[in-house]
């Protein structure tokens, strides 16, 4: 695992004594996924853009990217555009001659190994480090910048997915309000604190998020995501990317501010625990 991955920056604060238990079942399997379309919409202003599951996990990474190194939310939005025209936003090991990955990098062309493209980490970066070097990249057309990083036969081909490329970006950086991300998923294997919060690092960095055990009197797994800077735009795009990747990371609830998001039944209130300061996650637990 990489050191961007490590664990130490992210504080996780023990609020409550004793371990976690298997709590509220009942709910996640009266509500469980054995039906669940495996999909996701974001909306903005009565607009809105369906993804599957998978594809809005590695949007999410995408946008996170972004925000991760520096890039305003346009970036995100020629990033998950690009990787919409080159592989529908799915880590793909084949593609046009030695194309592979999210955005069909080619290790030919000196992008890197096959196994470094395979890593959705890696290419996103280095397809944002690569935008970042384009003289005016923010003022350009989205298919204009994203062709200057691709050098693609089809140059015009990636302003087809401009519209839901920003729909996505703007929830996914925290642009289109609380719970602007609705997903319809199945019940993940189960996860830890730990875990959970090693996947904010992986896709934020260090020190964005403070991670904090909630006491839940019914003795469900609950956090407190807690943007450092006090961003409203920060805990938006937080709450955002937890429903985009309920399904593989095992989050069961989000609750931000007044609004929130249940699995198995989209938006809805949720009542978490305790005294909250940013963004309330109920994980369904794994081993712990």
């Amino acid at each position: 695992m990489s050191a961007r991955r490590s664990l130490a920056a992210i504080a996780v604060l023990a609020v409550a004594g004793g371990a976690a238990v298997y709590g509220s079942y009942l709910y996640s399997e009266r509500h469980s996924s054995a039906a669940a379309s495996g999909r996701c919409t974001a909306s903005l202003d009565g607009s809105t853009s369906t993804l599957t599951a998978e594809q809005a996990q590695n949007a999410a990474l995408i946008a996170a990217a972004s925000q991760r190194l520096g890039l305003p939310a346009r970036g995100a939005t020629i990033g998950i555009a690009t990787a919409l025209q080159e592989s529908r936003l799915v880590n793909i090991d084949y593609g046009d001659r030695d194309s592979i990955g999210l955005f069909q990098q080619r290790p030919s062309q000196g992008w890197g190994t096959v196994e470094q493209i395979m890593d959705p980490y890696y290419s996103a970066d280095r397809f944002f480090t690569a935008l970042a070097r384009v003289d005016g990249w923010q003022d350009m057309a989205v298919t204009v910048a994203a062709q200057r990083v691709q050098r693609s036969a089809f140059p015009d081909a990636y302003a087809q997915h401009e519209t839901g490329a920003r729909l996505w970006a703007s929830a996914l950086r925290g642009y289109s309000g609380a719970m602007a991300v609705d997903c319809d998923v199945a019940a993940g294997a189960g996860t830890t604190v730990r875990d959970f919060a090693g996947r904010i690092e992986a896709d934020f960095g260090p020190d964005v998020y403070a991670v904090r055990r909630l006491a839940s009197p019914s003795g469900d797994l609950w956090i407190d995501v807690v943007p450092r800077s006090g961003d409203a735009a920060q805990r938006d795009a937080f709450a955002a990317w937890a429903v985009a990747v309920a399904g593989s990371e095992s989050v069961e609830e989000v609750a931000d501010g007044t609004a929130g998001w249940r699995r198995g039944v989209g938006a809805a209130p949720v009542d978490a625990p305790g005294v909250v300061m940013g963004v309330a996650v109920r994980l369904r637990p794994g081993s712990q």
